[in-house]
């Protein structure tokens, strides 16, 4: 087991708004972290400075000892949590895509999602509903050969048979020599895949560790830590 990432000291200011304050943790390879707290604590600004799209204000990251930067982008593959491809765009024109823009893009493994994840590669952004973009995106993160992948809610527009579906991916596509940190409300859906967690309030870290442990030691699921600790804030 190798560490994927280190984070040390993370800070993000904003003008006279403090995003994020000495945010510090690692991750190692073949784990996966849940990263949860409310709108507007500091997650999608955590995320995006680990997928090299904003700039910290203090502190530092390395991806597999890479500081953040073009290095590291190479090994990153990041889920936004807005669909950023064009509404004509077909599916198979998104894969297309990715694929130029990325040298790592494996279309054999896009196509085969495609099958698993019953999507049309000639049906156009515009005309699939918010469950079938969160798919589409999904596949595209997912069809690269990174070592951290970076997913910002990738189950909020979605049934729950789709839910499902998504998390079975998840778990089936990536190995053991990488790691995924995802960030989400949704966290009775999803907890158990967490071997990791990292819960984040008004842009400080208040607690983290091993999902088991954390159960083992307050007698709570994620999902119950997770109220406790938040429960005046949402």
């Amino acid at each position: 087991m190798s560490e994927i990432l280190r984070v040390e000291n993370l800070s993000k200011n904003y003008l006279t708004k403090r995003a994020l304050t000495n945010v510090s943790f690692t991750l190692n390879s073949g784990r996966i972290l849940g990263l949860m707290g409310p709108n507007g604590s500091g997650k999608t600004t955590l995320l995006k400075i680990l997928a090299g799209l904003l700039q910290p204000s203090g502190g530092k990251a390395y991806v597999c000892d890479k500081e953040i930067g073009i290095e590291s982008k190479r090994i990153v593959s990041f889920l936004p949590d807005r669909n950023v491809m064009y509404p004509a765009m077909k599916v198979k024109d998104a894969i297309g895509f990715y694929a130029d823009f990325f040298a790592d893009f494996d279309r054999v493994k896009a196509h085969d999602m495609l099958k698993d994840m019953k999507l049309d590669e000639n049906e156009t952004v515009r005309s699939m509903s918010k469950g079938m973009i969160e798919k589409m995106n999904l596949i595209l993160t997912f069809s690269r050969d990174a070592k951290l992948f970076v997913l910002d809610e990738p189950l909020g527009g979605v049934d729950p048979v789709a839910r499902e579906r998504i998390i079975s991916t998840i778990i089936k596509t990536y190995s053991e020599d990488s790691s995924i940190i995802i960030s989400t409300h949704l966290v009775n859906d999803v907890e158990s895949i967490f071997d990791d967690v990292c819960f984040i309030g008004k842009g400080e870290l208040i607690l983290q560790g091993s999902a088991d442990e954390l159960r083992s030691a307050r007698g709570k699921s994620i999902d119950q830590i997770y109220v406790d600790l938040f429960a005046n804030e949402e």
